[in-house]
């Protein structure tokens, strides 16, 4: 969007009612004053993590890695390749225990000289880019919040209003899928700030995140209250 970029995601993750556990879904790559680049992960955690893995990995080498490609683009295509290489070591591994190839990625931020952008990455390795018609991307559980983002977020959206509306989306999809849960982990970039300001860890006796989702639930019922009774005489007729 115009002013910024929001960016949450949860921790949970699991193999089952009986293994659930916490990972970090986010990961930061920055050099202050000259680049902040966000990555959020979903899918299989195993390949998720080499994924990152080799993203870190990569820049204590000589060669390309997030910290000195020239532009967005090219980080994105930076981890589609270490998305394609990770696929290549194990992806017939996984095929012969059944194991579906699940990973995918958002990358945003931006690097000095250039706006801000938006990536959503697949298991393939391509991607494509957010823009004014499509200004946000979700990866994993989406359906639950997705609605409310539509309702109420677009391009030109303050950052303050988008994280508040992130949340809300994120108590949405909590309340519904137990695969979903907290802590979550909240980033806000201003945009041409070119640094890290506003990076929270939200965990379940969080008094904003609580009185946020409150208010939340109790204005919906009273929306609901407010709406029209059904008319049954008139309803469906033409």
């Amino acid at each position: 969007m115009e002013t910024g970029l929001v960016f949450l995601s949860d921790t949970r993750t699991n193999a089952g009612v009986d293994q659930i556990n916490t990972f970090r879904k986010m990961s930061v790559f920055e050099q202050p004053g000259e680049r902040v680049l966000v990555l959020l992960s979903a899918g299989n955690l195993a390949l998720t993590q080499a994924v990152v893995s080799l993203l870190f990995e990569r820049q204590g080498r000589e060669g390309e890695s997030l910290l000195n490609v020239p532009n967005l683009f090219e980080a994105a295509r930076h981890v589609g390749d270490c998305l394609r290489e990770v696929h290549k070591r194990d992806a017939e591994a996984f095929k012969a225990f059944g194991i579906d190839f699940n990973a995918s990625f958002l990358l945003g931020g931006q690097i000095r000289g250039e706006r801000m952008r938006l990536f959503n990455l697949y298991a393939a390795g391509n991607f494509v880019e957010a823009t004014p018609d499509t200004p946000y991307f979700q990866i994993g559980e989406s359906k639950y919040g997705k609605p409310i983002i539509d309702r109420i977020f677009n391009w030109r959206s303050s950052l303050d209003a988008a994280a508040k509306c992130a949340l809300i989306s994120m108590d949405s999809t909590l309340k519904s899928n137990l695969s979903v849960g907290m802590p979550l982990d909240m980033l806000c970039y201003a945009r041409d700030r070119l640094r890290v300001e506003h990076r929270a860890r939200i965990n379940a006796d969080d008094p904003y995140f609580n009185s946020l989702r409150e208010a939340w639930g109790e204005r919906i019922k009273r929306a609901f209250a407010d709406l029209p009774e059904l008319d049954w005489e008139n309803c469906g007729k033409r």
